[in-house]
This record gives structure tokens, sequence and C-alpha cells, in this order.
């Protein structure tokens, strides 16, 4: 895979551009296992295009000088039979106990975030230019890695902790899978009081879907 450009404009930059051709993007935040899935489905099916961090993060671990750096410093062990980035295994590494996967971790981010970003930008730019009016974000380490940055109005998936423990553990996900994920993002507390609005994803699909409907009546007003 050939490798993406390694330099992007400011976010706020990104941002303003966009805005300027009258499109909204909206960040989708919340803890792990809240839903923001869910709800990023609820808004592409009401017609909003979708930047997937996720997406873009597979992308970017397929660019070749990536690999190598990971190679570099974890060896062939964290790669699969295709010669691909078996991310299941670097995951064990940059979650696991103690203070040096922190350390790991900070790699990884390193390497990839400045890389996703420019995915992002050119991604949004793309969506913009096809007529796309609302497009939303959903990144799991959105507010850590400043993709925020790239939003206008920022949407907290709210659900209580058991509730989201039942989705991770219904995942295949341990405790500590669980745990370790949520020590990697910021506070739920902190995330929360940088949205604009809150989404309470603890009940049915219906309930969810109608608090999108709403807020993307309001965006588009």
């Amino acid at each position: 895979m050939t490798s993406a450009p390694q330099r992007c404009d400011s976010m706020a930059e990104v941002l303003a551009e966009l805005g300027g051709q009258g499109v909204r993007i909206v960040g989708i935040v919340g803890g792990v296992a809240s839903g923001k899935t869910a709800v990023r489905k609820a808004f592409e099916g009401l017609g909003a295009g979708v930047l997937d961090g996720d997406v873009s993060a597979h992308q970017v671990l397929g660019e070749e000088d990536v690999k190598q750096a990971i190679r570099r410093r974890w060896g062939e062990g964290v790669f699969n039979q295709a010669g691909e980035v078996d991310r299941g295994q670097v995951a064990k590494i940059v979650f696991a106990p103690g203070p040096q996967a922190a350390a790991e971790l900070r790699f990884l981010e390193d390497l990839t975030h400045p890389r996703i970003s420019v995915r992002l930008c050119n991604e949004a730019r793309r969506l913009a230019a096809e007529g796309t009016r609302l497009i939303v974000l959903d990144a799991a380490v959105m507010d850590k890695a400043g993709w925020d940055r790239l939003c206008d109005t920022l949407v907290y998936v709210d659900a209580d902790r058991p509730t989201r423990w039942s989705r991770a553990k219904a995942r295949g996900w341990t405790q500590r899978d669980f745990d370790a994920r949520e020590r990697a993002q910021e506070s739920l507390q902190v995330r929360r009081g940088r949205a604009d609005v809150v989404i309470d994803n603890g009940g049915s699909l219906e309930h969810t879907h109608a608090q999108v409907q709403r807020i993307v009546a309001d965006l588009l007003d």
C-alpha cells in the first residue's frame, strides 16, 4: 500500500473551510462500549457522511513505512502470515499491565495519529466535494488525538458502566481488556464536559434514533 501524504492543514482551518461550504461536522465521543457505532449508524441512516477513525487506522497500519517502524520496534511477532500488522497482537503490548505499556502506546500514537489526521482531513474534503452537508466523525481517541478540532459539534454518547461492560463482554473482551482501554482514553467527565449534546444510549435503539433525529434537524435547520 502506498503511503498517504504526511502533512495536513490545521484541523481548525479545514473545519472553517468546510463550514464556509455549509458543511457541519459532528464528533461522536463516549466511554468504551457506550454504543458510539450505533449512534454513528443512526446519523448515517439520515444521510450523514462518515469519517471512521478505525478504518483510517487500518489503512495507516498498511503503509509500508509504518509497518517498517512497527517491525523495528516489536519484531515479526505482531505481523500475520500475509505480512500485515496484527492489531490483536499490538493491543496485547500497548494495553498490557505495567508502566512499559504506556511508553509503547505513546510510540504507536506518535507513529499513527498524524497519518490518521491526514486521512480524516482528506476524506472530509472528499465528502464535502460530493455535496455532503453533514459529516460524523467516529474515533475512539478523538479527544486525546486532537481530532475534535475537526468538529463544530461534539455529541457525547452516554451509557452507565454496567451497560457498557455487558456490551464489551458480548464482544469477547475480558475485564482487563475493558479496563485497559478505558484507562487509555480521557476520563468520561472530561469528554462529557466538552460535549455540546448528550445522547442517552442506555435504552432502546428507537429512543437513541429519536434523539439523533432531533440533533440532525437542529444542525441542518
